[in-house]
């Protein structure tokens, strides 16, 4: 990477990719900060401007949004006690508390602190681990890339909220759609029913969006999420002594290590990251009688865990082209949407490329620092603007963003049913990221499996004769059966009682 360094400094510092990593990083703050947006929606808004940018300046935007709007959940929940993102749910039980007792400014500066030092960490992984595992990956052939991405999409669904079948069958929901159109091996149609619009299939924008966006701005309309604007407490940025940082250096070390770890597993998240590093800091923290009520120790624990999950998911996505979360999943398809495709070849083919994400990752974190320092002051009075006004204004750019994709007025119905689609299933408890991680990995799957049967005579049985094939196999239905096995566990322990 070190060869190309030179190369990505000069594609990364220059000025409209710098102004597009700017308006990044403010965007991701802010639809961080209001309740309700959150990383996926502010991904999918920002992703049809993109269109228009170069390649470098999109993944500026890209990037910034997903660093700095993980971070941006904290000021809320510091602020009014609700997170802005779910990743940052973990940060209300200290964060609010110490907004309460007049250290607001305290509190967003150890969040800030604490989500700058993650995110680093975890480009510090990102760089080291992900060229090596894309090395690895060069050894794959179909029959593996099978193996991988049928284990991937069953872990994700594993440990989606809910239960296991539901996250199945919301990821072969995403496999169905990518189905729709011409098939890419002999351009059969399928799926067309005679009707013409359905013969291009399934754009990845209007499925984005309807999915996220349009059935979000539905549940907020069915819940009445509007009755009152919630009381804010006072802004603000202020850090705290050397003393107090150099007491807690080994909470940060940990939280920072859980939150790589657990970017890295398909699936898991950095609301898993958040609460898993503030229970872990609660339990070897000499402090810990003050957790819940108002210890800064809880905040940074959180706060740099879940920035640090940034970089870990990115791993599997730039090094194997497997979405670690729906947020990864966005990117991965803006990514591929401009021509650049993530996974075995990509640091091959694109190493300069590659190099220049490392660099607009590292200049997202710093982003973090400037504009949460500068902007703590405004926050409060941003969290004054009612859902009522938001969510109308969201409505518009989803709908602009869908027809945006292919200026094709069949993409509005498309935006819209997948909205109705993701409502009911999330009513019916049934997550989302599934189906977009399902959708953009379905195609992939297909190839390499039928690649894979023409290898061996259409000998399905024969895959597992592959090494690395078989493991993966042996994974993935231990991850099926592992349900199963703990109630079995748990009835053989009730009945021996």
């Amino acid at each position: 990477m070190l060869a190309h360094l030179p190369d990505a400094l000069s594609l990364t510092f220059s000025w409209n990719v710098l102004i597009a990593l700017l308006a990044g990083s403010i965007v991701g703050v802010v639809v961080g900060v209001l309740p309700g947006l959150g990383s996926a929606l502010g991904m999918v808004m920002v992703l049809p401007i993109t269109f228009a940018l170069e390649p470098a300046a999109a993944i500026a935007v890209l990037v910034s949004v997903y660093a700095c709007s993980i971070y941006g959940g904290s000021v809320s929940a510091i602020l009014i006690n609700v997170p802005g993102t779910p990743q940052s749910a973990a940060t209300i039980m200290d964060g609010y508390p110490m907004a309460q007792q007049g250290k607001a400014a305290l509190a967003l500066g150890w969040a800030t602190m604490g989500s700058f030092v993650g995110g680093m960490t975890s480009l510090v992984l990102l760089v080291l681990v992900a060229p090596e595992l894309a090395r690895l990956s060069l050894n794959f052939g179909p029959i593996e890339i099978f193996a991988l991405i049928l284990f991937a999409m069953t872990t994700i669904a594993w440990v989606s909220r809910g239960s296991m079948v539901k996250g199945v069958l919301a990821s072969l929901i995403g496999v169905f759609l990518g189905f729709f159109g011409p098939d890419e091996m002999t351009g059969q149609l399928r799926f067309d029913f005679d009707i013409f619009a359905l013969s291009g299939g399934f754009a990845l924008v209007p499925v984005l969006i309807g999915v996220f966006a349009i059935s979000e701005i539905l549940m907020q309309a069915a819940c009445m999420k509007d009755a009152s604007v919630p009381m804010v407490t006072a802004g603000g940025f202020k850090l705290a002594p050397w003393r107090e940082w150099r007491a807690r250096w080994a909470t940060i070390l940990r939280s920072s290590g859980i939150g790589c770890f657990i970017g890295i597993l398909p699936g898991t998240g950095a609301t898993a990251a958040s609460f898993i590093a503030y229970a872990d800091a609660k339990r070897r923290s000499p402090r810990s009688a003050n957790f819940g009520r108002g210890e800064p120790e809880g905040v940074l624990a959180s706060e740099t865990a879940n920035n640090a999950v940034s970089g870990g998911a990115m791993i599997p996505m730039l090094a194997l082209g497997i979405p670690g979360d729906g947020v990864v999943a966005i990117m991965m398809g803006a990514l591929t949407i401009h021509g650049i495709v993530p996974g075995v070849f990509l640091f091959h083919d694109q190493p300069t490329l590659v190099t220049s994400i490392f660099v607009l990752f590292f200049l997202a974190n710093i982003m973090i620092l400037v504009v949460g320092a500068a902007g703590a002051g405004l926050y409060a009075k941003l969290l004054r603007a009612p859902i009522s006004l938001l969510m109308p204004a969201v409505a518009l750019l989803s709908f602009v963003g869908a027809y945006a994709a292919r200026a094709n007025p069949f993409d509005f119905t498309v935006a819209i049913v997948m909205g109705v689609v993701g409502f009911l299933l999330r009513l019916n408890g049934f997550p989302l990221a599934p189906i977009v991680i399902g959708f953009i990995l379905g195609a992939p799957l297909e190839r390499a499996l039928r690649q894979g049967l023409i290898l061996t005579d259409q000998d399905f049985l024969a895959f597992a004769n592959r090494p690395i094939a078989a493991f993966l196999f042996a994974l993935t239905a231990l991850v099926l059966i592992q349900p199963y096995i703990k109630a079995a566990f748990r009835r053989q322990k009730g009945g021996t009682k």
